[in-house]
């Protein structure tokens, strides 16, 4: 087993996991700390050690607020501990490789965590890279700086960089990836295959990092999973770049906020302090995102990947059920035909006279949907369309069981992808280790080639999961029955949907 590994920095000594075949190396840097003079800036060159540097332990989360403190469903999934480390320099990432020999060149997983680009760590449990590594993947788990630290714009950090105004949470993806393509030859993995993944803002994430010019031809495939959050009947469209000048007009408001005059001034100040005027100053202003600065950001990337203007590489992409329902809000047909006319125009007929958009449900919703289906449906069938028919769909519809009935919702999936629901405290049953495993093994197919299908653990073919184009809009379903394909054409309406998928938009600019 590969248990110590020499990096570009110095030797690391890794653990053996649960399965003693699989060895975990925790925390190694990849970047200088980013305090001091560090803070707000790109990542920095990390220095090197002496020695043999034990990684036995995850490093500290990013700063956020506290974990585990409140009552809500991911206090209870897990962010269950108030107690666990967080640091400003926390610029480290996580590997778990079963190659017993360096030059095995094994596919490699680098993972990006969720969380609203606000909060989240790559030690959450349900991210554990074990079964992945089981089955013969080297997988890579990144931290990166969120919120303020993360995603602050100024004019003064402008002036001084502005090579690097703003993003230093999606430069830090970068930095990881970059070191992945550097030093994981080391670990057993191959560098010329690399597949990158996230969900939530981790999937918005990877939808950035496929956008970045600079970064063609770092990866070969991209899973986005739940992160194309974009509502077709309005203007909430999370993961959209906020102009620089905005973002930066957000930076000197919180500036004043915090009492300072200058950069230097608030690169002095405590880390923790800063945190909790930022939480203050969330309760009236807006939080702090990706910021269209035109180095990193060049564009609205879900806009740029559905236009072919990056890599042609396979993705795939999906949804829970019940996760970010979209819908139309209306006291009586009047006001809903006004809403209509405004979202579509001269299209606003043909829009009404189906039969979802019409009918109002018990909460007095009309045309509900899923806008992250709707989203991922319509930039496969772009892609599609220029004959790049490599992008899988799926839709999670399985049972969740406890207490709280909580359906399935958003980020349950992960327990099923990384196939760890042995973590969870859910009273999970037979047919979810099954789906579990089914859904791991679907996904490390794709890690390893860009096609999902192949054999199940018993040695029997999983059910064959085609690209979804529009000549065969493929959608896989993982159902308390396990998985099952649907090859059904998308109604009408929803088909729509898809193809006025930016009237949300149009409408709030035109208001």
């Amino acid at each position: 087993m590969l248990r110590q590994v020499e990096t570009e920095n110095g030797w690391v000594r890794g653990i053996e996991a649960s399965d003693p075949r699989i060895t975990a190396f925790k925390g190694i840097p990849f970047a200088a700390p980013p305090t001091g003079e560090n803070r707000w800036r790109a990542p920095q060159p990390c220095e090197s050690w002496e020695g043999i540097r034990e990684t036995y332990r995850f490093a500290p989360i990013a700063v956020q607020d506290t974990p585990g403190l409140g009552d809500d469903i991911y206090c209870r999934e897990w962010h269950v501990d108030p107690d666990i480390e967080m640091n400003e320099d926390c610029l480290y990432l996580n590997v778990w490789t079963g190659a017993k020999k360096a030059d095995e060149k094994l596919p490699v997983l680098v993972w990006f965590f969720g969380g609203g680009l606000q909060w989240g760590y790559p030690s959450e449990m349900e991210f554990d890279g074990e079964r992945l590594a089981r089955r013969g993947i080297v997988v890579v788990t990144v931290n990166y700086r969120l919120n303020v630290f993360g995603f602050l714009a100024h004019p003064q950090i402008t002036e001084q960089q502005p090579d690097a105004p703003s993003n230093f949470g999606c430069l830090d993806q970068q930095a990881g990836l970059k070191w992945v393509i550097r030093n994981i030859a080391a670990f057993g993995g191959n560098p010329d295959n690399i597949t990158i993944a996230g969900q939530s803002a981790g999937g918005g994430s990877v939808i950035s990092q496929m956008a970045c010019p600079e970064n063609q031809g770092l990866f070969r495939r991209a899973v986005i999973m739940s992160a194309m959050i974009r509502n077709p009947y309005g203007n909430e469209a999370f993961g959209k770049p906020e102009p620089l000048m905005q973002a930066q007009k957000n930076g000197e408001d919180f500036f004043e906020f915090l009492g300072v005059k200058s950069l230097e001034e608030a690169r002095a100040l405590d880390a923790f302090y800063i945190r909790d005027k930022y939480g203050e100053y969330a309760q009236s202003h807006p939080r702090m995102f990706t910021v269209l600065d035109h180095t990193f950001c060049k564009g609205d990337p879900l806009q740029i990947i559905k236009d072919g203007k990056c890599a042609n590489i396979p993705i795939m992409s999906g949804n829970t059920a019940d996760e970010f329902l979209n819908y139309i809000t209306a006291d009586s047909p009047e006001q809903l035909r006004e809403k209509a006319v405004k979202l579509y125009g001269d299209k606003a007929d043909e829009f009404l006279a189906f039969r979802e958009a019409a009918c109002c449900d018990k909460d007095g919703r009309y045309g509900v949907v899923s806008g992250i289906e709707c989203n991922a449906k319509s930039l496969f069938a772009a892609k599609s369309r220029r004959g790049e028919n490599n992008c899988y769909y799926y839709c999670f519809d399985t049972d969740i069981p406890g207490w709280d009935n909580p359906g399935t919702f958003h980020s349950v999936d992960l327990w099923f992808f990384f196939e760890t629901l042995a973590n969870c405290w859910r009273p999970f049953v037979g047919r979810h280790y099954d789906l579990a495993r089914q859904m791991c093994n679907y996904w490390a197919n794709f890690i390893k080639t860009g096609d999902p299908n192949g054999k199940d653990a018993d040695g029997t073919l999983l059910q064959e999961w085609k690209p979804y184009t529009e000549e065969d809009p493929c959608k896989m379903i993982f159902s308390s029955e396990g998985p099952r394909v649907d090859h059904s054409r998308e109604s009408a309406f929803k088909k729509f949907l898809m193809e006025n998928i930016d009237a949300g938009e149009r409408a709030n600019e035109i208001s």
